[in-house]
């Protein structure tokens, strides 16, 4: 297993502890678990019913990318997975940077608010990320307009907020 901590701004402060999230990356021999624990902030949830939702890094959502080591012919390879604390989830293969190939549907989603936290589970098929190894990292967001937070557990490169930079993330090994 693989924990990753956000525990900074995208470009690398550190937050408060009562901010930061924790992402588990385990595998079983049929499926991948991405699970969550992070604050709940009370954002709005999104005008939608739970379940898959484009744009879902508009809200409240811990997002976890986990991108091939090296590249391929047409880029790196990598997977977008979001989770909100209000069910709604996200899963997007990528080959190359922003080049969106496919949409994943998960094999379960799993999402409850407790108190000021939130934990979130989801299963996905064993073939929806790269093939190991891999390099990875989370990012939580929360708030909205000039108050919209970006957290990172590794710090990324830029003048705002990119999460589509998978070259610059640290190794993982599950």
């Amino acid at each position: 297993m693989a924990t990753l901590e956000i525990s900074h701004t995208w470009d690398g402060e550190p937050v408060d502890a009562a901010e930061r999230c924790a992402v588990d990356l385990a595998g079983t021999e049929v499926a991948w678990i991405v699970e969550v624990d992070a604050p709940f902030h009370g954002d709005p949830p999104p005008p939608a019913p739970a379940g898959a939702l484009d744009g879902l890094w508009t809200f409240e959502v811990v997002e976890l990318f986990v991108a091939a080591a090296e590249p391929t012919g047409a880029g790196v390879d990598y997977t977008e997975v979001e989770l909100s604390p209000h069910g709604h989830h996200l899963v997007l293969r990528f080959a190359g940077v922003r080049q969106r190939v496919a949409r994943t549907e998960p094999l379960a989603v799993r999402c409850r608010i407790v108190g000021d936290r939130w934990q979130g589970r989801i299963e996905l098929p064993r073939d929806a990320l790269p093939p190991q190894p891999w390099r990875a990292n989370a990012f939580a967001m929360h708030g909205q307009g000039e108050l919209r937070r970006h957290l990172a557990a590794a710090a990324l490169p830029g003048a705002t907020p990119d999460f589509h930079q998978p070259c610059v993330f640290p190794r993982v090994f599950v």
